[in-house]
This record gives structure tokens, C-alpha cells and sequence, in this order.
């Protein structure tokens, strides 16, 4: 059936229009008054009409898990968490995952023997925001097989782990998933870049349709087997599912001090953790390259973004930063030298600020730095990093314009983006019109954005999200 999007305001062109949807194209974009003829009506009321947004980075299963796990982020130290954790309760034996605490500012560090304090006996697993850190109580420990004597696994170890811990049946887990992506349409994502360290392409194939495109990023481990399936990047593999690039990690993050930098961390001496030395990482991206398959290089610490950078260059080939959280001012013009995307996440910036003034001191005029790198000409493209943070594309743009959350005023307000160049990042590349012949995923926001307040856009209503020329929410 074909969509009539009716009385809407085009990008920031402020040109009102109605707009006709044929199959999977924009046919029409025309002064209000454009005829029904059976199309399905969208009263868009002057609200903006976008090209959809585009989550570039998000790990869907455990933001789709941790949707049914303990908050931690209002944790205000290890023991305040156990607590916390300890008043959610489960069945004996069950193992209870909380998620989303910040160690990085606590006055203690995690141990399982808090949360063997409070919970003698009971399998619990607690996710750091970053995803970077997992703390186990003994009796988890026993579940996984495996000891430590802190119970607080970091970086490989955790990502093992983490996919090692029972989970739910695949049944279970798989409606958890499609319901993330059905609240993913409701924010007026039409694509996300599913960043599971799991078999994505498998995952996706199995599951139903899902609300949004999605983008199987390969995961290290299953490039060889993905070589030998003959999959590229950009190859359709099923109903909106396409094969993304390779997930390449250079560092660790920020608040487990592991982001590998060039200068040292204050509290300990270190430079953070470069995971694999750029001359053995090099045969493992030119294989990739070699195959058709594109990189996405995981780099946080300005030391980890130069090697990120010099990789692509010996390469000779663009690709993607993911993250790039701390650069070097010689780094920056790099990106858009050597055709290198910035997919960053804003939100980050306002949840990272303290951690950063502590632990990156002196260079935080040059972290999260979205604005230097758009007016060095780079590329930039937004994502959440769910569940590090929510999976809302408005959450991220605000951050990227006023670069605060709360009532503070802007973290270093120089990096802040115009509007229209933040909504462009959201989009994938998109840009922030619509003309006839583009393709039909679309979103339509409640508001005229040109003249609305920044401090309104997280609050933005959404009245519908249009994937292939069909509505997959309307408000």
C-alpha cells in the first residue's frame, strides 16, 4: 500500500510538503494537497520528515537483556551496588544480573566478597556500564566454572564470561531482541549495527523480522568462518539483515583504565592496554580487506586511535573508528584524510565527564571531540553503545549539541555540534532532507526541529518510523 505523509516540514528546509511513499521509494514531494488515492494517511501536523535514523553501534542482545536486569546506575559505591542488588532479590539458585554501574568514581572497588556478604549463596552478575567489567559472587563463579580471587574480570575475560553465564532459552531471549528493536522504530531508528559478540548473521537468521535494518558485524573469532561462508560486507543475508564490517578491539575504555593512551593514568602510573600489537593485528585486517569485508576498529585512548589510524593507512583503505574518545590533535584531520568514519556516541560524553576530568586531566579539551572532527571535514556517525547507553538516537543528539545531560553547564561547549549537523550524524549519512527517489525509511518527529529547544530534544515524541515504505510505529 502505498503512504502519504501529509503536511510536513522537510528537513530544516522549512518547506512544508506532502510526501508520497510507492514501495520502497519517495515518489512524491509535493506542496500540501497531494491527492489521496488510497494511500494510508500520516497526518504529520508540520512535524519534521527525516531519512531515518541509524543506530551505528549497539550490542542488542545484552541491551535487550539488560532491559530485564537491575539497574546499578544510581550506585554510589561496590557496597551501595551490593546492597542495591540485594534488595532486588531472586529465587534461590537463580542467577540475578544487575547492569550499568560506574566503578570509576567509587571509593572502594568491586569484590565478590560484598556480594557474598549480602547474598550468601545466590549466582549474581553485575555488568558495568561500559561492558568492560564483570563482577561475580562466588556462587556465580562456581556456575561459570572459573575462579579469581576478586570475583571482577575485565576486558577478555569479561567478554568470555559474559557469553559463558546462562541466559534464558533462545525462545526467550530472541522476543526480548525483536522487542528491542520494536522500541529502537518508536525513537524513529530504521537501522541499527548490531555489535553482539556472537554469531550476528546466524543470530538474525533465525529470529523473525525484526522492526529496524539490521547490520551483522562480525565478531573476531568468526572471520575465517565468515570468509568461508563467502559473506562480504553490504551482502543481504535475509529480510533487512545485511553483513556488516569486522569488530576489531585496539583498547579497553575509560572507566576500567584500560583505553590506551599516551600519557599515563594518574592513579597508577599506566598507559592503559593496547590488545594486540598493530604488527600482528595488520595480517588479520588485510585478510578481512583482502575478503570484501569492511573494519571497525574499536580505539579510545588517543595512543589507540593513532595505531587505529596508522593501520587504515598502511592498509590503504578506509573504514570506521569506533568510539574515538580521546585524540591527539594531529590525529584528527587523519580521519577524514584517510576516508576513516568517526562512530562515536555522544551519550557517553555527559555519563564520562567525571571520569574523564579524573583520569584524563589536562586533555579534556580533546575528548569526545565531535566538533573538532566535523570541522576538520571528518565523517561522523552516531550510535548508543547500547546498553552503555539507552538506545535512543534524540538521547545522543542532544548530548552531541549541548554536551550536557543534567544542570551543569556544557562540558567543554567548544566541541559542541549545530543541530542540523548532529540530526545529519544520526542519520547514517543521510543527511537531513527527503526528495523524491530516496528510500522509503523515514521518520517523522512531532516537532519542527529548526525552531525547537535543545533542552527538548530528548523529550522529542515521535508520530511514525517508516522502514521499506511501511509504517513500523505510529504514535
Amino acid at each position: 500500500m502505498a503512504l502519504l505523509l501529509r503536511d510536513v516540514t522537510v528537513g530544516f528546509t522549512g518547506r512544508r510538503a506532502d510526501v508520497r511513499v510507492e514501495g520502497r521509494r519517495v515518489v512524491a514531494v509535493e506542496p500540501p494537497g497531494l491527492p489521496v488515492d488510497g494511500a494510508q494517511v500520516v497526518d504529520g501536523a508540520g512535524g519534521t520528515l527525516l531519512p531515518g535514523l541509524v543506530d551505528a553501534h549497539a550490542h542488542l542482545l545484552q541491551w535487550a537483556s539488560s532491559r530485564q536486569r537491575v539497574s546499578l546506575a544510581d550506585a554510589t559505591s561496590a557496597a551501595h551496588a551490593a546492597d542495591l542488588i540485594a534488595a532486588a532479590g531472586a529465587a534461590p539458585g537463580e542467577l540475578l544480573q544487575g547492569a550499568g554501574f560506574h566503578a570509576a568514581l567509587w571509593p572502594d572497588r568491586p569484590h565478590k566478597t560484598l556480594l557474598d556478604r549480602v547474598l550468601p549463596d545466590q549466582p549474581v552478575a553485575l555488568f558495568s556500564n561500559d561492558l568492560h567489567t564483570l563482577w561475580l559472587s562466588s556462587a556465580a563463579m562456581r556456575l561459570a566454572n572459573v575462579d579469581h580471587p576478586t570475583g571482577v574480570f575485565i576486558e577478555d575475560q569479561c567478554m568470555a564470561l559474559t557469553a559463558a553465564l546462562p541466559t534464558p532459552s533462545t525462545d526467550v531471549t530472541d522476543r526480548w531482541v525483536l522487542a528491542a528493536t520494536e522500541a529502537a522504530a518508536a525513537r524513529g531508528v530504521t537501522t541499527i549495527a548490531d555489535y553482539e559478540y556472537s554469531d550476528t548473521v546466524a543470530d538474525w537468521r533465525r529470529r523473525s523480522t525484526p522492526a529496524t535494518r539490521i547490520r551483522c558485524v562480525i565478531a573476531k573469532f568468526l572471520l575465517d568462518e565468515t570468509i568461508e561462508r563467502g559473506l562480504r560486507t553490504g551482502d543481504q543475508v535475509g529480510d533487512r539483515l545485511t553483513v556488516g564490517p569486522l569488530k576489531i578491539f585496539m583498547d579497553g575504555s575509560l572507566n576500567t583504565r584500560t583505553a590506551y593512551c599516551h600519557d599515563h593514568y594518574p592513579d597508577g602510573g599506566h598507559h592503559g592496554e593496547l590488545l594486540e600489537p598493530l604488527d600482528q593485528l595488520l595480517p588479520v585486517l588485510r585478510k578481512a580487506v583482502d575478503n570484501g569485508i569492511g573494519l571497525a576498529l574499536h580505539a579510545i585512548g588517543d595512543r589507540a586511535n593513532a595505531l587505529a589510524l596508522d593501520a587504515f593507512e598502511r592498509l590503504g583503505v578506509g573504514g570506521r573508528i569506533e568510539h574515538a574518545q580521546l585524540l591527539a590533535p594531529a590525529d584528527v584531520p587523519r580521519f577524514a584524510a584517510l576516508g576513516v568514519v568517526a562512530g562515536v556516541q555522544p551519550a557517553h560524553q555527559p555519563d564520562d565527564r567525571d571520569a574523564a576530568d579524573r583520569h584524563w586531566p589536562g586533555r579534556t579539551d580533546r575528548a569526545y571531540a565531535f566538533g573538532s572532527l566535523h570541522r576538520a571535514g571528518a565523517t561522523l556517525e552516531f550510535g548508543s553503545d547500547a546498553p552503555v547507553a539507552p538506545l535512543d538516537p534524540w538521547d545522543a543528539i542532544a548530548s552531541a549539541v549541548t554536551r550536557t545531560d543534567d544542570d551543569r553547564p556544557g562540558w567543554h561547549p567548544e566541541q559542541c555540534l549545530p543541530l542540523e549537523v548532529a540530526v545529519a550524524a544520526g542519520t547514517g549519512g543521510r543527511g537531513t532532507t527527503v526528495a523524491v527517489g530516496d528510500p522509503a525509511d523515514l521518520v517523522l518527529a512531532g516537532r519542527d526541529l529548526a525552531a525547537l529547544p535543545p533542552d527538548e530534544l530528548r523529550d522529542l515524541p515521535v508520530l511514525a518510523t517508516v522502514v521499506d515504505g511501511a509504517c513500523t510505529h505510529r504514535a
